[in-house]
């Protein structure tokens, strides 16, 4: 795609059409100013405007109000734009009550959102799954507030989202410890549609928790069929398994600079040999399977040339595979061998022993290297 005027996400995002939406971050942040707006003045503004980190002024209709003597309530309904997130259409509630001089903002977690249960996130176990950017951006609007409507600034929040609980459910939240609800995200307030971020930086936070967790073994996997496999050679705990999807190199990368004692890499033939072939995004839109280099293995694991040629004009991956397995040529195994290998250069050294097992379909091991570190031949 050739990019436009100013380059980057926001031109892919200009030639696609796609529309940006605001994370529940923004959401529970304009809901906070609303409702602590009325608390102070008795009237909830509608639509209410906020500050974002970079400086939008997105304004956000209000969905349902409720002000009582001392207690605000107002919810917002969020809208992700074109991204297929989970939490696009939900609820966000905020309610805002007074607290005495002094002590300052108390964040709480409502229903359907979650509480924090394991050490290795940004956030603190026992507290609220209010991120600490977005607790940052409540804080400073309820200053805002406070300095415009001569409040003191000491206020309790609680955030809650209408049937969290349940769709955090299709989340990472309960494998990283986060049970109750929903996280409240976000760090310029933002929604980019099909963004990678949020899936890398999950795979970040779930590096963290193993790590502090003091898992010395982690699995990245690129599915529930390969998180099954993978268990069920090694026992892993939930916590020491990462759903990379097709973000290999954002495993590498991470675990490159936050060490484990092992990694396996555990995923489909096909994408695996992907990263055997160097590439680190494994995603079907952005790199395919080179049958040709799946002939060259072929012909280091012993094919003839006969073999290798109807490797590389095999339809799939997995028809490679075949043809290898007839001919008694461990296609798998080598793919498994060359992707540790990469790996390996990706990590550049770092104190990590990496191994890597190829599956089908079915979750059947097709392919499997011994585990190797940066200093073993």
């Amino acid at each position: 795609m050739t990019a436009g005027a100013g380059g980057g996400r926001s031109a892919q995002l200009k030639h696609t059409g796609l529309r940006s939406g605001w994370t529940t971050g923004a959401c529970a942040t304009a809901a906070t100013t609303a409702a602590y707006t009325a608390l102070l003045t008795g009237d909830f503004p509608d639509p209410v405007t906020i500050t974002l980190p970079k400086g939008q002024t997105p304004a956000f209709a209000l969905a349902a109000e409720e002000l009582a003597d001392g207690y605000a309530m107002a919810g917002i309904v969020k809208d992700a734009g074109d991204d297929p997130d989970v939490t696009h259409g939900a609820l966000v509630r905020v309610a805002v009550r007074l607290l005495p001089a002094g002590t300052g903002v108390v964040f709480r977690a409502g229903p359907g959102v979650g509480t924090v249960t394991r050490p290795g996130l940004p956030l603190e176990v026992g507290e609220p799954a209010i991120n600490p950017v977005p607790r940052q951006l409540m804080r400073e609007h309820v200053a805002r507030v406070a300095a415009e409507h001569g409040g003191t600034g000491d206020v309790e929040i609680t955030v809650s989202v209408d049937h969290g609980e349940e769709i955090a459910r299709s989340t990472w939240n309960p494998r990283l410890g986060i049970l109750g609800g929903l996280s409240i995200l976000g760090t310029t307030g933002v929604v980019v549609p099909y963004s990678c971020s949020a899936w890398i930086d999950s795979i970040r936070r779930g590096v963290d928790v193993a790590r502090a967790a003091g898992r010395r073994h982690v699995a990245g996997c690129t599915g529930s069929t390969s998180e099954r496999t993978v268990t069920s050679l090694y026992g892993l705990p939930e916590d020491a398994l990462l759903d990379m999807g097709d973000f290999a190199g954002a495993v590498l990368k991470y675990v490159r600079r936050h060490p484990v004692d092992r990694l396996t890499v555990c995923g489909g033939f096909a994408k695996l040999s992907k990263l055997a072939a160097g590439h680190l995004d494994l995603h079907s839109a952005r790199s395919q399977v080179d049958k040709g280099f799946l002939a060259e293995l072929a012909r280091r694991g012993g094919a003839d040339e006969e073999l290798a040629a109807e490797v590389a004009a095999a339809n799939t991956g997995l028809a490679a595979l075949q043809l290898c397995a007839a001919a008694g040529v461990p296609l798998g195994d080598l793919v498994a061998a060359t992707a540790r290998d990469e790996a390996l250069v990706v990590l550049r050294g770092a104190p990590v022993t990496v191994d890597v097992v190829c599956v089908d379909r079915a979750g059947t091991v097709v392919g499997r290297s011994e585990p190797r570190g940066p200093q073993q031949p």
